[in-house]
């Protein structure tokens, strides 16, 4: 009966592990236009997105002000009680199944990415202007304000200076963090295909 349920669990599992996991300026140009440097980054089993601060473009993402030391933000995306509530009970494992509450993990830092996330993998992909507003404009648009601007935090986060914020969307089965982190790169114009998978999406940006 035990490994009944254990083989049960085990996709429900795999998710939800791949998205409650505990990161320079502007790029060369290419085809003649200034290009801004964002990075991925791995943690065990789940994405986030590393965006310089001074870049986001007035009047998006007024969160990021919570974090004014930073040179960089680190954004993921994940389910409400796995992710930020830390309870990774059983019932709580089958409901993230079904449509489930999400939340957003920001965290602000200082210095290059590659040296604040020196034991993750990181691939650097380069985003035109125009992209990387569509870029900031998605995860700007993933925050519930419910009105008030900006969202206020829920709590500290996992590492660093982090908190997370309130979102809107639901969290589930074929929505998980790193389908969330995909979209948003191909929001930014990069040729990404949903994965539920952090591997599957590194391997992508790997060939970038």
């Amino acid at each position: 009966m035990l490994q009944l349920r254990l083989i049960l669990l085990a996709p429900v599992l795999l998710v939800l592990w791949a998205c409650a996991a505990p990161p320079a300026g502007p790029a060369q140009t290419r085809e003649g236009g200034r290009v801004i440097a964002v990075y991925l980054v791995a943690h065990d089993g789940h994405t986030g997105i590393a965006v310089p601060r001074a870049d986001i473009p007035a009047g998006l993402w007024p969160e990021s002000r919570d974090f004014p030391q930073a040179e960089y933000l680190e954004v993921g995306w994940g389910n409400r009680d796995y992710y930020y509530g830390r309870n990774q009970g059983l019932w709580v494992t089958l409901s993230a199944v079904l449509p489930s509450p999400s939340v957003l993990h920001v965290a602000g830092f200082r210095g290059s990415p590659v040296d604040y996330f020196r034991a993750n993998e990181i691939v650097e992909l380069a985003v035109p202007l125009d992209g990387f507003e569509r870029l900031v404009r998605y995860i700007h648009d993933a925050h519930q304000r419910a009105g008030a601007l900006p969202a206020a935090a829920l709590g500290p986060g996992l590492y660093g200076d982090s908190r997370f914020y309130p979102a809107w969307e639901s969290f589930h089965l074929f929505r998980t963090c790193n389908v969330w982190t995909a979209q948003a790169l191909r929001a930014a114009g990069l040729p990404f295909r949903d994965s539920i998978t952090m591997e599957g999406l590194m391997s992508q940006a790997r060939k970038m």
